[in-house]
C-alpha cells in the first residue's frame, strides 16, 4: 500500500482501542521473568559454551604478536577466535571500524579474540591468559585540539546558508556570540550487548538484542560472507538500546564466529566495562551559536557550527539539524565539521543531532532573551514560523510549539517565575525556573506486516519490528485490534524475527508510526480478503465486537476461516508528502531546580513536558517514554560525561559506578501534557514518533534554571557543581 494522500476518516478513527491507555501486553511476561532475553535462550540453544570477549589495550597502532598458547591449555577451553583464525571478514553497512580488530587496532577495547569454553567462569579465566604484544602509534584523542584541523564531512550535507547571515550578524543591534560544550556520553541501557549464535549447516541462527533486525541480518551476512537468506536473527525483547543497539555489534559476530569454530552454539556479552568502549557513544561537541536581533526581539542572524570528532570512516553528530527549521530568521547559516579521533566510534544516540543541538541552542535563546530584556517563553513565541525557514515554499504539516509553550507555562506557574537571577530562596535552596522547546523530526520508513486469522477468530500479527521497551507489542496489537475489530485478547503479536515481514525497526523515532502503519495496511488487506469470504462488498463491510457487518447482513469474523487460515502481507510504503510538507514533533520543557547556597549541589524540584506529536497511540506507553526521556535529559544536564584519557585514548569511567546516570531520588514528579492533535500528512495512524522528543530541550531548561537560581552561567556540560561554587552568590 502507498501513502502518497493526506489521511482522510478510516477504521483507525474510531478509537474504541487506538489511543487508549492499555496497560502493556508483555507487562505480566517481563515482571514474572518469563520474557526471554537474548542471553536466556537457553531452550532455542540448549547446551551453549560460552564466549569471552578480549579487548584491545591501546587506542591505536597494531598487534606485533598474540601468544594463545596459555589460554589453549586453560580448563574448559573449547576454541580461540581471533583474526588470523576468523577467515576473510567483509566489512558492514553501518559499521565504522572492523568488529573483530587485528592486527590493526583502530580504537581502544577493540574486540581481538573470542575465548571459548564451557563455563563462564572458565571462558573468563582463559581469557586473561591471552599474551598480546603491540606497536603503539600516536593517536588523536582530543576534540579541542583537533577542533582546528576539522575538515567537512563526507556524505552529509553539512553547510547551510540563507541570507546574508555575516552582514545582517554585524548590523544587528543585539547580538549573541558563545561557544558551548558537551561531553562524550554512553547509552548505559540495563541489558548488556548479548548475543547466542548457532549453526546448522551453513545456516546461522543469532538470538540477538537488537533494534533492526533487517539492517543487522544484512550486516552480519556480508561480514561472514553468505548469504543473506541464511541468516537469522531473533531478538524478541530488548532491554533497552537508545540507538546503541541499532547495529550489528562485535558480540554477535563473535558468537557466530565462536560457534562456527566450537561446532556448538555460543553465548557472548559484553562485559559491562567493555560496553563503554566497544560499542558506540553520543560523541562529544563544540559549538558555537551567534544570534542577532532587533531591540524588539526579532531574530534577523542566526549562525550555528559544530566540531565533533570520529574514527576515520565516522559521521558527525548532526548538532544543528534543528537550528535549520525551529525558529524563524531571514539570515541563517549553520556548518558542521569533523575531527577525526582514535576514539571508540560514535554513532546515533536518543536525539541524535537534536539532543546535544538543543543543549546548546536553547541555553543561546535564554541568553539572547535576557540581553533583550524579554521573558523566555515570549521570546521563543516571538520568532516563532510556520514554514520552513530556509524553504519558505514549504509549510510544517503541523506547528504547535507556541501552544506548547503557553499552555505548558500556564500549567508550571510561569508566572511566578523571577526574571532576577538569584533572588529566590527557599531556606538553604536557591530556587530557579528554566524552559526549553523541543524539536525532533518525523520520520516515517517503509514498514510490512503479516496478519493471519485462524478459526476461532484470532488475529496474529509477524513483523520483524522491535519492542525495546517502548510498547511495540501493544500498539501493534491495538492496531490489528481496531481495524478487525476483535477486543486485544483476540490479538497475537509476534516481533523481532527476521523470518517474518520487514519492519521500520525501532530508532530516531520512526518506529511507532512507521511500524503500526505496516500492520495497518496488511489488516487492510486481510479485511478485503475477509469479505471476500463472507460475500460481501468490502467496501461496505465494517467490522466491530468480533462480527462482520455489510447492509443488513453480518457475520461473524472467524467463519471466514472455517475452511482454513487466512493469511495476507503488505506494507505502507511512502510518497513525496514528506517532502511537501516539513514534518516535525514539538514540545516544551519546563524545570525548576533548587541549588543549595552552600555546596553548590542541584536538586531538580519538578518538571514538566508539554508535548505535540501527532495522534499519541497509547498514552499510557507514550508517557512512559517521555518521562524516561527527560531523566536522560536530566542526566546529560548535570552528570553524564565519559571522561576521556587524552594520553591513553579512552573513556576512564567504563562502568556504571564512575559513569552515572540518575537514579529515582535525583528524579521528582514528572508531569507530561500531549496536545490533542493528528497528522493526516505523516501516516494513516495520524501518529508522529515522541519517544525522543522527551529528551530534547531537557538539559537546557535544567541549565537555564539553574541560571535563574544562581545567576551562573554554566556553557560546558554536565553543570556539575564544581562550575558552579566559586560564582555563586554571596549570601549572609
Amino acid at each position: 500500500m502507498k501513502f502518497t494522500t493526506p489521511a482522510t476518516t478510516n477504521p483507525i478513527d474510531q478509537l474504541k482501542i487506538i489511543g487508549r491507555p492499555v496497560d502493556r501486553i508483555d507487562g505480566p511476561l517481563k515482571t514474572c521473568g518469563a520474557a526471554p532475553y537474548a542471553y536466556e535462550q537457553h531452550q532455542a540453544a540448549p547446551h551453549a559454551a560460552y564466549g569471552h570477549v578480549v579487548g584491545a589495550a591501546i587506542a591505536k597502532g597494531r598487534i606485533a604478536s598474540i601468544d594463545l598458547t596459555e589460554a589453549r591449555r586453560a580448563p574448559g577451553v573449547i576454541t580461540i577466535v581471533t583474526a588470523d583464525t576468523a577467515g576473510k571478514l567483509g566489512k558492514g553497512k553501518y559499521n565504522t571500524a572492523q568488529l573483530l580488530g587485528g592486527p590493526a587496532i583502530q580504537h581502544y577495547h577493540q574486540a581481538i579474540a573470542l575465548v571459548v569454553a564451557d563455563t563462564f567462569e572458565q571462558a573468563r579465566a582463559a581469557a586473561s591468559l591471552v599474551r598480546v604484544k603491540y606497536d603503539t602509534e600516536k593517536g588523536k584523542f582530543d576534540l579541542a585540539k583537533a577542533k582546528d584541523g576539522a575538515g567537512k564531512p563526507k556524505d552529509e550535507k553539512p553547510d547551510s546558508k540563507t541570507g546574508d547571515f555575516s552582514g545582517a550578524f554585524a548590523r544587528a543591534p543585539v547580538r549573541l556570540d558563545a561557544y558551548y560544550t558537551t561531553p562524550d556520553q554512553s547509552h548505559a541501557m540495563m541489558e548488556p550487548h548479548a548475543s547466542i549464535a548457532a549453526w546448522d549447516g551453513d545456516k546461522l541462527t543469532v538470538w540477538t538484542s537488537n533494534q533492526m533486525i533487517d539492517w543487522s541480518r544484512g550486516d552480519l551476512a556480508t561480514t561472514l560472507g553468505v548469504p543473506k537468506a541464511n541468516v537469522r536473527l531473533v531478538s524478541p525483547y530488548i532491554g533497552g538500546g537508545f540507538g546503541g543497539k541499532l547495529f550489528l555489534r562485535a558480540e554477535a559476530l563473535l558468537a557466530a564466529l565462536g560457534a562456527r569454530a566450537a561446532k556448538r552454539p555460543v553465548k557472548v556479552a559484553l562485559s559491562r566495562p567493555l560496553m563503554f568502549n566497544n560499542t558506540t557513544h553520543r560523541p562529544a561537541t563544540i559549538q558555537r551559536i551567534r544570534i542577532g536581533a532587533t531591540r524588539d526581539g526579532k531574530i534577523s542572524a542566526i549562525g550555528h557550527e559544530s566540531w565533533s570528532g570520529n574514527l576515520p570512516s565516522g559521521k558527525p553528530e548532526l548538532a544543528v539539524m534543528q537550528t535549520r527549521l525551529l525558529y524563524a530568521g531571514a539570515n541563517r547559516m549553520t556548518a558542521m565539521r569533523l575531527a577525526v579521533l582514535d576514539l571508540p566510534e560514535g554513532n546515533s544516540m536518543r536525539a541524535p543531532g537534536e539532543a546535544p543541538g538543543l543543549m546548546a541552542l536553547e541555553i543561546a535563546m535564554d541568553e539572547m532573551a535576557e540581553k533583550l530584556k524579554i521573558d523566555p517563553v515570549t521570546f521563543r513565541i516571538l520568532n516563532d514560523t510556520k514554514v520552513d525557514p530556509e524553504k519558505p515554499s514549504r509549510p510544517f504539516s503541523q506547528r504547535r510549539l507556541i501552544d506548547c509553550l503557553r499552555s505548558g507555562a500556564e500549567k508550571f506557574g510561569w508566572n511566578a517565575r523571577n526574571p532576577q537571577p538569584g533572588k529566590t530562596r527557599d531556606g538553604q535552596w536557591l530556587v530557579g525556573m528554566g524552559v526549553a522547546a523541543a524539536f525532533r523530526n518525523n520520520t516515517v520508513m517503509k514498514s510490512a506486516a503479516r496478519v493471519r486469522l485462524d478459526k476461532s477468530g484470532v488475529v496474529t500479527v509477524e513483523t520483524d519490528m522491535t519492542d525495546i521497551g517502548t510498547g511495540s507489542y501493544t500498539i501493534i496489537a491495538q492496531t490489528a485490534a481496531e481495524m478487525m475489530g476483535v477486543p486485544l485478547e483476540k490479538v497475537v503479536v509476534r516481533l523481532g524475527d527476521s523470518s517474518f515481514p520487514v519492519s521500520a525497526g525501532s530508532g530516531g523515532q520512526w518506529g511507532a508510526n512507521s511500524a503500526t502503519a505496516g500492520v495497518y495496511a496488511a489488516c487492510v488487506k486481510l479485511r478485503e480478503a475477509v469479505a471476500g469470504k463472507l460475500g460481501f462488498a468490502a467496501a461496505d463491510a465494517t467490522f466491530a465486537d468480533g462480527q462482520v457487518h455489510a447492509g443488513a447482513r453480518s457475520a461473524p469474523l472467524r467463519q471466514a476461516a472455517d475452511a482454513g487460515e487466512l493469511v495476507v502481507e503488505d506494507s505502507m510504503e511512502y510518497g513525496d508528502l514528506d517532502k511537501k510538507f516539513q514534518q516535525s514533533t514539538f514540545g516544551a520543557h519546563f524545570v525548576e531546580v533548587g541549588v543549595d547556597i552552600y555546596t553548590g549541589e542541584t536538586r531538580v524540584r519538578r518538571m514538566l513536558a508539554v508535548c505535540a506529536a501527532g495522534r499519541i497511540l497509547n498514552p499510557k506507553s507514550a508517557r512512559s517514554q517521555v518521562i524516561g526521556a527527560m531523566t536522560m535529559g536530566v542526566g546529560a544536564a548535570l552528570m553524564e560525561h565519559l571522561v576521556v584519557d587524552t594520553r591513553g585514548g579512552f573513556f576512564i569511567n567504563h562502568d556504571l559506578a564512575g559513569y552515572e546516570v540518575p537514579v529515582h531520588a535525583d528524579i521528582p514528579h514528572q508531569e507530561v501534557v500531549f496536545l490533542e492533535e493528528t497528522d493526516p500528512m505523516s501516516s494513516p495512524m495520524k501518529a508522529k514518533g515522541v519517544g525522543e522528543l522527551g529528551i530534547c530541550g531537557v538539559s537546557a531548561a535544567v541549565a537555564n534554571a539553574i541560571y535563574n537560581a544562581t545567576g551562573v552561567r554554566v556553557r560546558d556540560y554536565p553543570v556539575t557543581l564544581d562550575k558552579l561554587l566559586m560564582k555563586m552568590p554571596v549570601v549572609s
